[in-house]
């Protein structure tokens, strides 16, 4: 079970994720961070932030939030992780980047408690029906 919780959380993950960076932020985070964007991103660098980040959310969130059958706590802890996670990023880059924007940090703890509280709630949902 664990496999297919982890793909299904994953395959959610990137799909919600890619709208949000290849459509509806990109101008966003050009506008502000332009100056410290790569050309062309770190794919392998992404793909292992995703794939940590999944992990996560199985073991801390989804796992125990199914053994208790409750979406409620699956919601709860969900954005308690993703705040967590998008802040330790956000927070040191504001804390040790010159010109970090503020903007950026506070909109990236929203979308992470957020995209955190989709992927969970989504795999939660769709697990109990097909698992």
């Amino acid at each position: 079970m664990f496999i297919k919780l982890y793909f299904l959380a994953l395959t959610i993950f990137l799909a919600i994720d890619s709208l949000w960076l290849l459509f509806i932020s990109k101008s966003f985070y050009a506008k502000h961070l332009g100056f410290l964007m790569s050309k062309t991103p770190n794919l392998l660098a992404a793909l292992i932030f995703y794939l940590i980040f999944i992990f996560g959310l199985l073991v801390l969130v989804l796992i125990p939030s199914l053994e208790k059958n409750s979406l409620s706590h699956a919601i709860i802890y969900a954005a308690i992780f993703g705040l967590c996670t998008y802040a330790t990023y956000d927070l040191t880059n504001l804390a040790t980047i010159q010109n970090w924007p503020l903007i950026i940090t506070i909109v990236d703890l929203i979308w992470g408690t957020f995209i955190s509280v989709a992927v969970s709630s989504l795999s939660f949902l769709i697990s109990k029906w097909i698992f």
